[in-house]
């Protein structure tokens, strides 16, 4: 997939969750930071990073960083997804599951974070198995990255989206 070159776009940020560690050292304890932080410009284009350092303002600047080298452009139909898909990754599964319009969207902190940066209105999900925030913006991602549109099939299949449909 060609990578998309984020440096000339307006894209929102969204802090997802963010993680205090700590090192145990003869001194006392060391804390560091991990924050997960999902990109999106609302318009299809969406993506996630992981940032980590020694302050929390630090470790977010880092995780958009991130967030931008890993940038996907995701299909939609309206204001919803084309179809039913289930994204996985580790232990994380998240069903998603197109809805008509008005229905808003319906999904919990992790994937709404995902969903609403990609600009999906109207949208059902859940999250299934693994509750832990990296698993499951993980799985969303992975799970609108198989989306495709009718037209996207016929192209591949080399017939027309009114053959597929029926």
């Amino acid at each position: 997939m060609a990578r998309i070159d984020a440096s000339n776009m307006e894209l929102k940020e969204r802090i997802v969750s963010i993680n205090r560690v700590s090192k145990t050292v003869k001194g006392g304890r060391i804390f560091k930071f991990a924050a997960l932080v999902v990109v999106g410009d609302g318009n299809g284009l969406v993506g996630f990073g992981l940032g980590k350092a020694g302050e929390v303002p630090d470790a977010i600047r880092k995780g958009i960083e991130d967030a931008k080298k890993n940038l996907i452009q995701i299909s939609l139909k309206g204001t919803t997804i084309p179809h039913e898909v289930i994204g996985k990754f580790g232990a994380g599964r998240v069903l998603m599951k197109p809805a008509a319009p008005g229905t808003g969207v319906i999904a919990g902190g992790a994937v709404r974070a995902v969903v609403e940066a990609a600009g999906i209105k109207d949208i059902r999900t859940k999250a299934l198995r693994s509750n832990n925030p990296n698993n499951v913006v993980n799985a969303a991602m992975n799970g609108l990255a198989q989306l495709r549109t009718a037209e996207q099939v016929a192209a591949i299949r080399g017939k027309s989206a009114k053959e597929i449909l029926g």
